[in-house]
Formats: structure tokens, C-alpha cells, sequence
């Protein structure tokens, strides 16, 4: 069984890297029996590893982060792939350094709708910070690393920290035990959104993945962007505030290109053709 976390534009885990001895218990742990997807909300896809096969151009195997843009009918999609078979994924100041430069590279390309961050490796989503590396850094160091490696997975986005994702009581008593939970009970206390059977090619959670970033790749940018600008702001506020910032966010979206041509394409019956603006 694999399990899979997807969501659409450019937004991903915001988790704190001391979580990582939590995920540790959520992600190492579930990453060992392979059930492991992270917990996601709002931006990117994650899913479980495959045997590492190219999927689209701009492959590079020897790399620890492959990014992969898709062909074809996933055309928009760009998978982050990590690589790290050695150490597990654990971040390193080399994949933190790579994540960050492809996340800045995508927050530039209108090209790109949908990201799916996942693993090549089989049986491991990621085992939080690479401790070995840790160990051997100057305490100068690792203050910079944690920073850096803080401010790029909170650039991948749209997902709340732990104890707001499964509520504040699940979140201490899992971060307390460090207790191992399988793909099943992840799901049911909402950390991750699927949960699928393995497949032979052990790239179901991927694939499942896949077809929900399909899925968002007709929307409009615009209207996914602001979206995810009213949930994220949304959810910090009480209700009344949370709906004004619908009607701002809204707002963007009247006098955008993308806004006539989505109703064009839906008068005129035919998919649209979103440029971004």
C-alpha cells in the first residue's frame, strides 16, 4: 500500500525542520514500510517512489533532486524528484541548495501549473535532516543551514504546520512518542489525502499523484494563485476577516485575461487557454 498527498500550482510542506524527529516518527518511520507521503495542503503534489525512470525531459540521474518537465498531456507539470538512496533523502546542504534554486527557478516559469514533490527512492519519502552532515558542521554552520533550509520548504507552500493539520493534541502526542503510524492512520487523522494499493512498478502514490495535478491543469493560474492566497491567509483569521479576503482575492480576478478567456472556453465549449495574466 502507498500512500499520496496531491494539490495544485506551486505549494507544498510547510513544515518545521525540528519536526523532522516528528516525522521522523511520521516521515523515516512510514518511509521505511513505505506508506509515507507528507503532510500536504494546498500547492504541490507529493507522492512515494517509483523505480526512478524518466517520465519526461531533463532528466538527470546522477543529480540528488531530478527535475523532470513533463510532455505531452501532463505538459505544465514538473516533478521534483529526491535522490538521496545513501542517506535516505535526508536533506543535505547540497539538496537543500538544489531545492531552493529549482523552487526559484519554477516561481519564475508561467509554463509551470502543477509541482509533484517526490521520491526516487524506493521504500523512503524523506528522513528529515541529514544528522551525520550535522554533526560534522561547524556550530556557525548549522544556524545558516536551518535557516535556509527553513525558508526554502516554506517557499513550496501552501500546507499549515503539523499541529494545524491534524489539530494541536495529535500533534504533541505524535511528536512526543515518535510513534511509527502506517499509510491507513495517516490518512485518518487527516496528515495525508490518499491512501492507494502498491502497484508493481511500486509507483502507485506517484501515479495517483499525477492524476490529481492533472486535474488542476485546466484552471486558471491567476485563479489558483489568489485561491491558495485566501486559503493560506484564511485560515489565521476568524471568518468574517477570512471572507473579505475572498472578495479581495477575488477581485484580482475580474479584469485578468485568464477570466475572459475561461468564460469564452466555457460559452464556446472547448478547453481554455490560460496564459497567466
Amino acid at each position: 500500500m502507498a500512500a499520496a498527498a496531491a494539490l495544485g500550482g506551486l505549494g507544498l510542506l510547510r513544515a518545521r525542520l525540528r519536526l523532522a524527529a516528528a516525522a521522523a516518527a511520521t516521515s523515516a518511520a512510514l518511509g521505511r514500510t513505505g506508506h509515507r507521503a507528507p503532510p500536504l495542503r494546498g500547492g504541490v503534489a507529493a507522492a512515494l517512489p517509483s523505480a526512478g525512470r524518466s517520465y519526461g525531459s531533463q532528466a538527470k540521474e546522477e543529480e540528488e533532486l531530478r527535475v523532470r518537465y513533463l510532455d505531452d498531456e501532463h505538459k505544465g507539470i514538473v516533478v521534483l524528484g529526491l535522490n538521496r538512496s545513501h542517506a535516505k533523502n535526508a536533506l543535505s546542504k547540497n539538496l537543500v541548495k538544489m531545492m531552493s534554486k529549482a523552487v526559484d527557478a519554477l516561481k519564475s516559469d508561467k509554463k509551470v501549473r502543477t509541482v509533484v514533490f517526490r521520491s526516487e527512492v524506493p521504500g523512503i519519502f524523506c528522513a528529515g535532516a541529514d544528522l551525520k552532515e550535522r554533526a560534522k558542521m561547524h556550530s556557525s554552520e548549522v544556524s545558516s543551514f536551518v535557516s535556509r533550509a527553513r525558508a526554502t520548504i516554506n517557499e513550496l507552500g501552501g500546507t499549515q504546520r503539523l499541529p494545524r493539520t491534524i489539530g494541536v493534541s495529535l500533534a504533541k502526542e505524535l511528536i512526543f512518542s515518535a510513534r511509527i503510524v502506517d499509510g491507513e492512520e495517516a490518512k485518518s487523522i487527516g496528515l495525508i489525502s490518499h491512501v492507494v494499493e502498491q502497484n508493481e512498478a511500486g509507483d502507485a502514490a506517484y501515479r495517483r499523484a499525477l492524476a490529481l495535478a492533472r486535474e488542476f491543469l485546466p484552471q486558471g493560474p491567476v485563479a489558483m494563485r489568489v485561491a491558495k492566497l485566501a486559503i493560506n491567509q484564511g485560515m489565521e483569521v476568524d471568518l468574517v476577516t477570512g471572507l473579505a479576503i475572498e472578495e479581495a482575492c477575488y477581485a484580482q480576478t475580474i479584469p485578468t485575461k485568464d477570466r475572459i478567456e475561461g468564460l469564452l472556453a466555457f460559452k464556446e465549449k472547448r478547453p481554455p487557454r490560460y496564459k497567466g495574466e
